[in-house]
């Protein structure tokens, strides 16, 4: 990380290409993290102003783009993906189905939620929506919607803290995600509970 940003600092009026290059190469799973991108573009712009807008559109664009790549990296290729050990590993037929669930229940808080969890589950949920066959317009405005939250939040607590916040943020994924964890398992025992309690009054009123 450090080695790359000295890189990119040294040629700073071509980061903002460089950035949006590896991210797209992130969408074929090629591991460049995006949270690294996030890091170096935003502590760029920080360094140097005259540079922070191109530098926040190329991570921006990269990372939306990048979703995109792997979107249809799974909708086109398909199957035939997962005959490859690297992806099999990354999307397991049980996390397939899981991530397939929340998809349908959830919608678009599950790419929300999923753009704040690193590079291995973030790109597994893309490939499972295009695997999915997941409409695609409603895969990018989601998307879309997911992106510009992640995106922003970081970018600007990198902008104004630098490296001092990378241990809060981690900290804070746990958290949040126990959160969500707990909430989503609420609120599916609620529905099982309702649904229990709906078939119960369908029978005593057929009796």
């Amino acid at each position: 990380m450090e080695y790359l940003l000295e890189l990119v600092q040294s040629n700073v009026q071509h980061a903002p290409f460089l950035i949006f290059g590896l991210l797209l190469l992130a969408g074929l799973n090629i591991p460049v993290s995006e949270d690294g991108m996030l890091f170096i573009s935003a502590v760029l712009a920080s360094h140097y102003p005259d540079h922070a807008a191109a530098l926040f559109t190329a991570v921006y664009l990269g990372a939306y783009f990048s979703d995109l790549i792997c979107y249809w990296l799974g909708r086109l290729v398909g199957p035939k993906l997962l005959e490859i050990k690297f992806f099999a590993t990354m999307v397991t037929p049980e996390r397939r189905e899981k991530i397939h669930a929340y998809y349908e229940k959830y919608g678009v808080i599950t790419l929300i939620f999923g753009r704040f969890i690193p590079f291995g589950v973030r790109n597994g949920l893309f490939l499972t929506a295009g695997l999915g066959q997941m409409n695609f317009l409603k895969f990018s405005l989601a998307d879309l919607l997911a992106c510009t939250i992640s995106t922003i939040t970081f970018f600007t607590l990198y902008y104004h803290f630098g490296k001092a916040v990378v241990s809060y943020i981690m900290e804070a994924n746990v958290i949040i995600f126990g959160v969500a964890a707990v909430l989503l398992v609420g609120y599916v025992l609620i529905r099982r509970k309702r649904k229990s309690a709906k078939a119960d009054v369908c029978k005593e009123s057929g009796q």
